[in-house]
């Protein structure tokens, strides 16, 4: 039914994975472009270049596509943005477009340019508006890879991508303006979106992808709780809404349960401990599907 273009490159290890918890898992033959999903809902899969994704999307060639919104914003392809998937290269998080100059430039923000600079970057749309925004004239250069090798001997600045800006303070850059920031977009086609069959197969596998990234970093938490510390064991816990709260069969004690972050869980459960709580059973969680 569904026709479906995922990154390759950067993007390629934690999409993969995001489908295969999603219970989407993809597939991969011979042909290495060509995967498959088992899911009656997704007839074909392509592996692109996210940079191009955005535009096959807008032109129909795919109902559905995963690029970055800095992509997006780049082709300026027409297209819904289901959803946004806060994930990168290196797991959660958000992507920023930066500018970025030479540790010794006396530079400290985008409007200490010097106008005629020169600017090296994948991105030559979304730079090109971002100085005519600030009324700095700049020398654009598109850039093939390899930005942060290119300042300063042959450019004065760069436009680009980073997580953790980490490649760039390695090669002797300093970051001086956040141009925008990117997250990872789920995108349907336009007239997919319309189709009321499309849209729903559409939809149904939104609920999968985002069921995943809500249930990322959280656990089950379940104990048993005597009646008389009720109120103290419930006193501990964080909770997505409330906890539920059950009586034992053919006991006054109670069972509760509740979400919490895994982050935090080390403190947590002593201190449910503490309050009363016993029999604690800390389990993982797959999705969360509101």
């Amino acid at each position: 039914m569904l026709s479906l273009a995922l990154p390759k490159g950067s993007l390629e290890e934690q999409t993969l994975l995001l489908f295969s918890q999603a219970d989407l898992e993809v597939k991969k033959s011979s042909r290495a472009y060509n995967p498959t999903i088992d899911d009656p809902r997704i007839a074909r899969v392509k592996v692109l270049r996210p940079q191009e994704i955005p535009l096959y999307v807008a032109d129909g060639h795919f109902d559905l596509g995963i690029s970055g919104h800095d992509w997006v914003t780049e082709s300026g392809a027409d297209v819904v943005e289901v959803a946004e998937l806060p994930y990168a290269k290196t797991g959660a998080g958000v992507v920023k477009m930066v500018l970025a100059v030479p540790d010794d430039s006396p530079a400290t923000s985008a409007r200490d340019i010097v106008p005629g600079s020169r600017i090296s970057t994948e991105f030559p749309k979304v730079t090109a508006a971002y100085f005519a925004g600030l009324g700095i004239p700049v020398e654009v250069h598109y850039s093939y890879g390899a930005t942060e090798a290119k300042v300063p001997e042959l450019m004065d600045a760069l436009v680009d991508l980073t997580e953790t800006g980490s490649t760039l303070r390695r090669n002797g850059l300093k970051i001086i303006d956040v141009v925008l920031e990117s997250t990872t977009r789920l995108l349907a086609n336009k007239a997919s979106w319309a189709d009321p069959v499309k849209r729903r197969a559409i939809e149904e596998v939104r609920t999968l992808l985002l069921g995943v990234i809500e249930a990322r970093g959280r656990v089950l938490l379940s104990m048993n709780v005597p009646q008389g510390r009720l109120e103290a064991v419930i006193a501990q816990l964080p909770a997505m809404k409330r906890p539920t709260v059950s009586q034992l069969y053919g006991s006054d004690d109670y069972e509760i349960t509740t979400v919490a972050d895994k982050s935090t869980v080390n403190i947590l459960i002593p201190s449910l401990k503490a309050a009363g709580a016993e029999d604690i059973l800390e389990m993982p969680i797959t999705k969360i599907v509101r």
